[in-house]
C-alpha cells in the first residue's frame, strides 16, 4: 500500500536536511517525488549505476555496502541515499541494499540541485560534513565524492603493496606457506618466466590443502588457483574493486607491461578507506579523549597527499580537510557540556580564519570566538564559558591547531562575548575604520558559525553586512588594506622572491592565497554575500554583477591554480617527511608550471589595479 500524502509529508518533516525547509516548500516537494517499493534483500542502488535520483527511506531499512561487501551505513526511516554524487560522473561506488520491506521516496536530482541553490541552509546541511549525516548525528551516513574520491579518481597503483614476495610454481608448498609465514601476507603470487601463473592465498592452503590433508611436499602449482584475475596498475581502483568483487576475490595482481609490479588486497583497501575524511570523522566522534583524536588529526597529512595525487581541486580539498577540524570542535563542544553541564544560555561557537572560509591545508592554527545571548551575565555565566572555551581551545591544540598566535580565539574575554557587544564591534570598526579596525573585520568577516543557535550569527552578520555595504569609507578603507598583500611579482614579470629564513622563495599564502581571499570579502562585502568561502564569494559575485564575467572567471581560475600550487608543495614536503610549510623556490616545479603561476599572479595583480582604480585607492 502506497503512503498517503500526509505520511510522506511527516517523512519529509523528520528526513535529514529536508526538515530544514519550510512547511510550503516540503508540500510543494511532494509532487516531484516518485514512490519504490523494495523487498527485502533487494538491491536499490547498483555499484557503478548512474545516480538519477536522491531517496529518501520511509519505511523499513538499507544498508550501504562497499565493493568489497562490507557494511559501512544502515539508513532508516528518515535517512536520506545519494544525496551528494560519490563520483564526477556520478556513479555510485556502492550498493544499497534492503534488509527489509522498504518504501523509498526518489526525488529527481536535477530537482535536489534546484533546491541546494534556493536554499543556501539545506545546501549547508549537506555540504558542511562531507557526507549525509544520519538522524542520530553519528557517521551512520552515506560517505559523499570525498571519501569516495579515491577509488574514483586514483590509480590502483596508489594502493597497491608493490614489490609483492613470489614464488615459484616449481616450489615445495610447505616452503611457499613458510615464506607466507615470515613476510606476514595472506596471498602469493606464483610467477615463472616473469609471468603470474597462478596466487596462493589463505583459502586455497585452507580449502585445498589443510581440509585434503594434502602432501605440503608437493609443487605450490599443484594447489594453487590457476589464471588468477589481473589487472593494469594504472586502472582506476574503482575499477579493480569492481573486479575484486565480480571475482569474489580479495587479492589481485597488478601488472605494467604484462609483469607484476604489485598486489592489491582488502588491507590495501582498509587503509585506504582509513585516510579518508569520513573515516576519520567518524573515528572522532567515537573517541572519548583527545589523545585519541589527536592520533585521527594526525593522519591528516597522508589524507592531504591522496588528495593532491588523486586530482581533487583544491576547493574540495579544502573543504574535505575542514570537515574534519569541524567534526573535532563538534567533538570537543559536546565533552565539554558532559563535563560542564547544559549551558546557562544559548550560544554559538564560530570559526574565522581559514577554518570559518573552509579552506584549511596541511597546517593551521586555530581563530574562533563564542557569540552569546543577550541574557548573558557576566557574574553568573562567566565561569561557564571561560572554562567552555579553555576546553575547546585547549583540545584543538593537542590535536595540533595551536593557538592563535594574535589570540583571535574564545579563551580570550574580548572575543567571547554577549550579541549585543558584538554589534558594537562590527559598528566600532565599520564606522571608524583604522588600521587596527581593519585587520579586526577582515578576520570577523569570515566568522561561520559550527555550532549553538544559529540565529544568534545569522541575525548579527544580516546587520553587520547591510551596515558594511551603505559604508563606502570602509569598503574603500578595507580594499586599501587587503592591497597590502600582492603577488609575488617585480619588474619584467619576474618572480619576486623572499630573503632572510626563506631567502629564495615565495609565500604562497600571505602572496598567493590572500590577495584572492581579500578581494573576494571585498566583493563580498558590496554585494552583501553571506558566503564565506572565497571560491564561492567569487561565483556569487559574479552571479550578482560585482564582477564581470570575464574577471570572475580569471579569477577563479587563477585562486585554483595558486592555491593547488601551494597544496602540491606541502605535499611534495610530506612525502619527503619534512613538515609543510607555505614557502615554495620557483626551481620546485617545471618550467610550464612556473608560466602558468605567473599568469595567476598577473590576472590577481590585474584585479588589484581594477579594484583600486575603483575606489581610487594606490595600491602599496
Amino acid at each position: 500500500m502506497e503512503p498517503s500524502r500526509d505520511d510522506i509529508a511527516a517523512t519529509l518533516r523528520s528526513a535529514t536536511g529536508f526538515r530544514k525547509l519550510s512547511d510550503a516548500d516540503r508540500e510543494g516537494l511532494i509532487d516531484h517525488l516518485s514512490i519504490e517499493s523494495q523487498p527485502a534483500a533487494a538491491t536499490l542502488v547498483e555499484l557503478g549505476r548512474v545516480l538519477e535520483h536522491v531517496y529518501i527511506v520511509h519505511s523499513g531499512s538499507l544498508e550501504i555496502r562497499s565493493a568489497t561487501g562490507k557494511v559501512f551505513a544502515r539508513l532508516k526511516p528518515g535517512d536520506v541515499l545519494g544525496a551528494r554524487a560519490p563520483s564526477a560522473d556520478g556513479r555510485a561506488s556502492y550498493r544499497a541494499i534492503a534488509t527489509e520491506q522498504a518504501v523509498v521516496l526518489k526525488l529527481p536530482r536535477q530537482d535536489f540541485k534546484s533546491l541546494l541553490e534556493l536554499h543556501p541552509r539545506f545546501e549547508t546541511y549537506f555540504d558542511r560534513v562531507g557526507f549525509e549525516r544520519g538522524q542520530s548525528g553519528g557517521t551512520d551516513g552515506l560517505p559523499a565524492r570525498d571519501a569516495a574520491i579515491d577509488l574514483m579518481t586514483t590509480t590502483a597503483r596508489d594502493l597497491m603493496t608493490s614489490g609483492p614476495i613470489t614464488t615459484p610454481p616449481s616450489a615445495p608448498l610447505l616452503e611457499s606457506a613458510r615464506l607466507m609465514r615470515q613476510h606476514s601476507v595472506s596471498c602469493l603470487p606464483v610467477v615463472e618466466n616473469e609471468r603470474v601463473v597462478g596466487i596462493l592465498t589463505d583459502t586455497d592452503l585452507r580449502n585445498r590443502v589443510i581440509a585434503e590433508a594434502a602432501d605440503v611436499n608437493r609443487p605450490t602449482g599443484d594447489f594453487m588457483t590457476t589464471q588468477p584475475a589481473t589487472l593494469d596498475c594504472d586502472a582506476l581502483a574503482f575499477d579493480a574493486l569492481v573486479l575484486m568483487m565480480k571475482n569474489d576475490i580479495s587479492h589481485l595482481p597488478l601488472l605494467s607491461d604484462d609483469r607484476l609490479v604489485g598486489i592489491l588486497t582488502n588491507t590495501n583497501l582498509v587503509r585506504a578507506q582509513s585516510r579518508s575524511a569520513v573515516y576519520m570523522i567518524g573515528e572522532i566522534h567515537r573517541y572519548e579523549h583527545v589523545a585519541n583524536m589527536a592520533t585521527v588529526v594526525g593522519q591528516i597529512p597522508d589524507l592531504l597527499v591522496a588528495l593532491v595525487e588523486s586530482g581533487a581541486s583544491a576547493h574540495k580539498i579544502g573543504r574535505i580537510i575542514t570537515s574534519i577540524c569541524d567534526a573535532l570542535t563538534h567533538r570537543l563542544i559536546a565533552l565539554a557540556e558532559q563535563r560542564f553541564g547544559r549551558p546557562p544560555v544559548p550560544y554559538v561557537w564560530a570559526a574565522c580564519g581559514s577554518q570559518g572560509r573552509q579552506e584549511q591545508t596541511g597546517i593551521s592554527d586555530q581563530d574562533n570566538c563564542l557569540i552569546i545571548d543577550d541574557s548573558y551575565d557576566e557574574a553568573a555565566h562567566g565561569a561557564y564559558f571561560t572554562d567552555l572555551a579553555k576546553f575547546i581551545s585547549d583540545g584543538l591544540n593537542e590535536c595540533g591547531y595551536f593557538y592563535c598566535p594574535g589570540d583571535m580565539m574564545a579563551t580570550n574575554p574580548e572575543w567571547r562575548q554577549p550579541v549585543k557587544r558584538w554589534h558594537g564591534y562590527f559598528s566600532e570598526w565599520i564606522d571608524n575604520p583604522g588600521p587596527k579596525a581593519q585587520m579586526l573585520a577582515s578576520v570577523m568577516f569570515d566568522l561561520r558559525p559550527i555550532h549553538g543557535k544559529l540565529s544568534l550569527f545569522t541575525e548579527l552578520q544580516k546587520a553587520t553586512l547591510e551596515r558594511a555595504r551603505k559604508n563606502s569609507i570602509f569598503v574603500a578603507h578595507l580594499l586599501s588594506n587587503a592591497l597590502t598583500h600582492t603577488p609575488p611579482l617585480g619588474f619584467f614579470g619576474m618572480f619576486s622572491l623572499e630573503g632572510g629564513e626563506h631567502r629564495g622563495t615565495m609565500n604562497l599564502k600571505q602572496n598567493g592565497v590572500v590577495p584572492v581571499v581579500d578581494i573576494a570579502r571585498v566583493y563580498a562585502l558590496e554585494a552583501a554575500i553571506t558566503e564565506v568561502n572565497t571560491h564561492r564569494r567569487l561565483e556569487e559575485g559574479r552571479s550578482a554583477s560585482v564582477m564581470s564575467e570575464s574577471g570572475a572567471a580569471d579569477l577563479l581560475a587563477a585562486f585554483e591554480f595558486i592555491a593547488m600550487t601551494r597544496l602540491r608543495h606541502q605535499a611534495r614536503q610530506i612525502r619527503a617527511g619534512k613538515k609543510p610549510d607555505n614557502y615554495m623556490a620557483p626551481n620546485e616545479i617545471s618550467h610550464l608550471e612556473r608560466d602558468q603561476l605567473k599568469k595567476a599572479f598577473q590576472v590577481v595583480k590585474t584585479i588589484q589595479s581594477a579594484l583600486s582604480n575603483a575606489h581610487q585607492i594606490g595600491a602599496r
